[in-house]
């Protein structure tokens, strides 16, 4: 027997395709095309800051970013949130409305080098910000810390060039692991220590955010001596 998500899910594909072959193979090639866009908009984007990180190492600079990783939202997520908006479960409905469906996510060691990757990438003249939300400077209400930048930037096919947006999340290792923990909790069951658990999770951004910044003093510190 299917579970009430599963049962969700099965009824949000139903609605994004159609019973007719001849359609439902129109909108699964549109659909696969649109996402093979959104994968070239990663890989430019990464490109971009790998060489922006390779530049600071040879120029003798310490390296602001330590990792970098990517992802495309899944079929069902992207389904669930157009949903969710009122918004139609079509190919143009998904260009149109979700920002987010392709991402990257940057890894830094220090807060301050979160603030340099974003400098760096803004400032690229085919690079066009349209938004930032800075939930560092502004946390969530759980302690979620992170920045958040959706970029626009021109990704240039055999015929034509097409501008595509992509979420870019940057944090340090300490930010990133905190969120892996509490997006576990988002897809667990309620259970009888859910709200405990919560609360602890919120302790431990603050230690974690006190940290980061003792790091960066330290860091700072260390420069100095030399």
């Amino acid at each position: 027997m299917e579970n009430s998500s599963q049962v969700s899910a099965s009824e949000l594909v139903r609605d994004f395709f159609t019973d007719d072959s001849d359609e439902f193979i129109d909108r699964a090639v549109q659909f696969n095309q649109l996402m093979m866009k959104y994968n070239s908009a990663i890989r430019e984007v990464k490109t971009k800051l790998e060489i922006l990180n390779d530049e600071l190492s040879l120029r003798g600079e310490s390296n602001p970013i330590e990792s970098i990783q990517s992802r495309i939202k899944k079929p069902i997520s992207i389904a669930k949130k157009l949903k969710k908006m009122g918004k139609p479960l079509t190919v143009e409905s998904i260009f149109e409305n979700l920002n987010d469906v392709a991402g990257i996510r940057v890894i830094c060691p220090f807060i301050e080098d979160i603030y340099r990757v974003s400098e760096m990438l803004e400032a690229q003249d085919d690079v066009t910000v349209i938004t930032i939300k800075d939930y560092i400077k502004n946390p969530k209400p759980n302690g979620y810390r992170s920045y958040h930048m959706i970029v626009e930037i021109p990704v240039f096919f055999s015929r034509y060039k097409q501008p595509m947006r992509v979420e870019v999340q940057i944090r340090t290792v300490a930010m990133d692991f905190w969120a892996s923990l509490e997006h576990q909790l988002k897809y667990k069951n309620e259970c009888p220590e859910t709200i405990q658990i919560v609360q602890e999770l919120k302790e431990c951004a603050d230690v974690i955010a006190q940290t980061d910044e003792k790091m960066q003093q330290l860091r700072h510190r260390i420069h100095c001596d030399k």
